[in-house]
C-alpha cells in the first residue's frame, strides 16, 4: 500500500522567531479555534436549524436547561446523543453499578485497585493540613473543610475513560468529599460502558448520570429534578464540555477550562527514535491533540521523524494521529538547550517529557508546564494512567499560571482568629491608624471600643 509520507511542520528556531507560529498553533487547539469536524457542522444545523458556533450552541443549551430543567435535559440528550431517556433512566440503577463489576474481568478490578491506592499515598501526601499559629494575647488558624459534593465530567465519545473516574474521583475522595455525582454520555463508550461503570462501583461512586456535553454540565450546575446542584464541577471533555463549564462558572466553581491534549517531548542523542516516535502519537491519537517535538540535535530529530512516520501504521488510530500531527504538530530544532527550554516555557504544554540524559537539570529552567515526565522511562502514559498525580492537568498555555487537579481542589480554606483583650490592646494602634486614613471610622470604633486603655 503506498502511503503519503507524514508532513509534519519543522520549524527552524535557529533562524527564526518562531513565537508567531507556536501562537498559531494554540489559537486553532484553544477555545476561540472552534474546531468542529464537518459532520459536526451538518449536526449543528440538523438539531439547531442554524450554523450555530459552539459557544452559541453552549449558551442556548445551557439557558435552556437553567430556565427548563429536566426536560430540557432529556430533550437535548434526546436530540444531540441520539439516546430517548425517561426521566427514571438519567441515573444509571445501582443494579447496573454492580453487575459490571461481575462482568469484568478480574485483572482489571485488580488494576484499578492498584492505581487508586498509588493514587491515595501520592493525594494524602499533599493534602492541606489546618495550621493553627500560636499569638500572643490569641491565635490564628488556617481551617480546610472538604467540599460537600461535586460533579465529575467524563467523555465518552471515542473511547472509554475509566482513568478519568480514577483521577477525579480519587483525589476528592482523599480530600472527605461525601456526594459525587458523575456524569457520562449515554453512549457505549460512556454511562453504558462496563469498564467505567465498574470503576465508579469499586470505588464507592453512587450517583452516575447518562448525559454529556452542555446539557449534562448545566444540569450538574443548576440542578434539575433528581439531580441535586454540586458545588464544584471537574473533569476533561470536549469542546462543547469546556465552554459550558465557563458559562456556569460563578453558579458552581470548575476546574479549569480545558482545551485539547497536548505535549512537548525535549529529545538530545539519547533519546531512542523509537521511543520518542509512541511518545509524540500518544496525544496526537487523541485527535485533536497537539505533539511538538524538540531538540538541538537535527540528525536526532530527523531519526525521530522517520520512526513517527513508520510507527504510524502500528496503531489503531493512526490516520487520526496523522490528521492530528499535521494539522496541530510541529518539529523545532533548537540552537542548544537553553533554547529548548526558552521556547518549552513560552509553549507552557499541558505535558512535557523530557526525554534527555540531564532531564533533571533542563526541569530546573522550566516554569510552565502541566506536568513534567523525566528521563526515558517514564512516559506520560504512566501519569495518564497509574502513577498518582492527577491527569487532569492545564492546557492551551494555562500552565504559564494554572495547576493540575488535586485533592487540595476539593477543599475550601477559611481563617479561624481568636484575641484576648490585651491581645486587642496590642493591634488596635495600627488599625486606629489606618482605619482613620480610609475613613471608615465604624471600623475603627469597633476596635477601640473595646480596649483597655482607652475606657
Amino acid at each position: 500500500m503506498n502511503r503519503s509520507k507524514l508532513n509534519l511542520k519543522w520549524i527552524d528556531a535557529r533562524k527564526n522567531d518562531v513565537k508567531e507560529q507556536i501562537d498559531a498553533l494554540r489559537e486553532q487547539l484553544s477555545l476561540k479555534g472552534n474546531i468542529v469536524s464537518e459532520a459536526g457542522k451538518k449536526k449543528t444545523i440538523e438539531i439547531f436549524g442554524a450554523p450555530l458556533t459552539p459557544s452559541e450552541i453552549v449558551e442556548k443549551v445551557c439557558a435552556d436547561v437553567a430556565a427548563n430543567g429536566l426536560s430540557a435535559l432529556l430533550d437535548y440528550s434526546e436530540r444531540i446523543d441520539a439516546r430517548k431517556l425517561s426521566a427514571e433512566e438519567i441515573r444509571t440503577p445501582q443494579k447496573d453499578l454492580d453487575d459490571a463489576l461481575n462482568q469484568v474481568e478480574p485483572e482489571f478490578i485488580e488494576a484499578i485497585d492498584h492505581i487508586r491506592d498509588n493514587i491515595i499515598t501520592f493525594q494524602s501526601a499533599i493534602l492541606h493540613k489546618t495550621v493553627r499559629i500560636e499569638r500572643e494575647g490569641g491565635w490564628l488558624a488556617q481551617r480546610y473543610l472538604p467540599l460537600r459534593r461535586v460533579g465529575v465530567c467524563v467523555p465518552g465519545g471515542a473511547a472509554a475513560y475509566p482513568s478519568s473516574v480514577l483521577m477525579t474521583v480519587v483525589p476528592a475522595q482523599v480530600a472527605g468529599v461525601k456526594e459525587i455525582a458523575v456524569m457520562s454520555p449515554p453512549t457505549p463508550n460512556g454511562a453504558y460502558n462496563p469498564y467505567l461503570l465498574a470503576t465508579c462501583a469499586r470505588l464507592g461512586v453512587k450517583e452516575v448520570y447518562r448525559m454529556g456535553g452542555a446539557q449534562g454540565v448545566a444540569a450538574l450546575a443548576y440542578g434539575v429534578d433528581g439531580i441535586e446542584r454540586v458545588d464544584k464541577i471537574v473533569g476533561p471533555g470536549n469542546m462543547f464540555v469546556a465552554l459550558a463549564k465557563r458559562t456556569v462558572y460563578g453558579a458552581v466553581d470548575i476546574d479549569s477550562i480545558a482545551g485539547p491534549s497536548e505535549a512537548v517531548v525535549i529529545v538530545d542523542s539519547s533519546t531512542r527514535a523509537d521511543f520518542t516516535a509512541y511518545d509524540i502519537l500518544a496525544q496526537a491519537e487523541h485527535a485533536p491533540g497537539s505533539s511538538i517535538l524538540i531538540g538541538w540535535n537535527e540528525q536526532t530529530l530527523r531519526e525521530a521523524l522517520e520512526e513517527i512516520d513508520a510507527t504510524l501504521d502500528k496503531i489503531e488510530r493512526g490516520d487520526l494521529a496523522r490528521h492530528a500531527l499535521e494539522n496541530y504538530g510541529a518539529v523545532i530544532l533548537t540552537e542548544n538547550q537553553d533554547d529548548a527550554c526558552y521556547w518549552t516555557n513560552l509553549i507552557a504544554p499541558e505535558h512535557l517529557h523530557i526525554a534527555t540524559q540531564n532531564a533533571e537539570e533542563l526541569a530546573a529552567k522550566i516554569n510552565c508546564a502541566g506536568a513534567i515526565f523525566l528521563g526515558n522511562y517514564t512516559p506520560v502514559a504512566l501519569g495518564d494512567y497509574a502513577a498518582g498525580p492527577s491527569h487532569v492537568l492545564p492546557t492551551s498555555g494555562s500552565a504559564r499560571f494554572a495547576s493540575g487537579l488535586t485533592c487540595n481542589d476539593f477543599v475550601r480554606g477559611n481563617s479561624l482568629l481568636y484575641f484576648t483583650q490585651a491581645g486587642l490592646n496590642r493591634l488596635a494602634e495600627d488599625v486606629h491608624r489606618v482605619s482613620t486614613v480610609e475613613g471608615l471610622t465604624a471600623h475603627r470604633g469597633s476596635v477601640d471600643v473595646r480596649r483597655s486603655d482607652l475606657s
